[in-house]
């Protein structure tokens, strides 16, 4: 993730998004529980909580405290925004009926891949993509799909964690995301989880700028060859193609 500056920060403000990602990860937990986590005292995580339970982000039943669905209504109208959206779901779920594989959309906020659709074909393999999951882009074909075409200062800065694991994984990492730019789509072979693979193809719109990407993800068995290699990155070239041609002319 992009390193945020600390300047202007409300420490009130932080304390209770600390709150809302520790009930997002736990599930649901008590004051204790909160308190602990984000490292208050009860009192203070009892305020936070009250605070959340009356605007209408979080439930409690009995002692216990969880996220509540207006999240949703938040992440639902960012993605309403978003240039073809009703396209971009509609294709994703044709390709996934086409290809009988997994597909999904990602799109990049705060240098993190963020699922925006996924959609299970017939033959599906089980993941943990869903709506809404982050992650880092490097490790995902989508997500290479999109630094190699995002403006070097800022890809520079969204990988600038990376040079940490080694110069050698860097300058290759360099190299694939050159290849991806030149025959304008990704792999991932098995790199983000053994017997996957995957190929994603970038988005655009208003000529340079990445909407996001598109990939399909299948096991390794089925994923082979010239299928893998040529078949499937012209099928997802071929949709993108008329998904940017109808974000043109929106």
């Amino acid at each position: 993730m992009e390193h945020t500056p600390d300047r202007g920060r409300v420490k009130a403000v932080d304390t209770t998004l600390d709150v809302v990602q520790f009930l997002h990860r736990a599930g649901s937990a008590s004051i204790e529980e909160v308190a602990e986590a984000v490292g208050v005292g009860t009192s203070t995580a009892h305020r936070h909580l009250t605070t959340l339970h009356e605007r209408g982000y979080i439930v409690r039943e009995g002692n216990e405290y969880e996220l509540s669905l207006r999240f949703l209504t938040h992440g639902g109208r960012r993605r309403e925004t978003l240039p073809a959206n009703e396209l971009i779901h509609r294709k994703v779920r044709q390709l996934s009926g086409d290809t009988s594989e997994r597909v999904q959309f990602i799109t990049e906020e705060h240098g993190e891949r963020v699922y925006m659709y996924t959609h299970a074909g017939p033959d599906a393999v089980k993941t943990d993509a869903t709506i809404g999951k982050r992650g880092p882009l490097h490790v995902s074909a989508a997500g290479k799909a999109i630094l190699a075409n995002l403006p070097t200062e800022r890809r520079e800065r969204i990988l600038d964690g990376v040079a940490a694991n080694g110069t050698a994984e860097r300058e290759a990492l360099d190299e694939e995301l050159e290849a991806v730019r030149e025959r304008g789509y990704a792999f991932n072979d098995e790199e983000s989880t053994s017997g996957l693979r995957a190929v994603g193809v970038p988005v655009r719109y208003e000529s340079d700028t990445v909407l996001g990407a598109i990939s399909v993800s299948g096991p390794a068995n089925r994923l082979t060859g010239e299928y893998f290699r040529e078949e499937l990155p012209n099928l997802l070239l071929g949709t993108v193609n008329e998904i940017e041609l109808n974000i043109e002319y929106l």
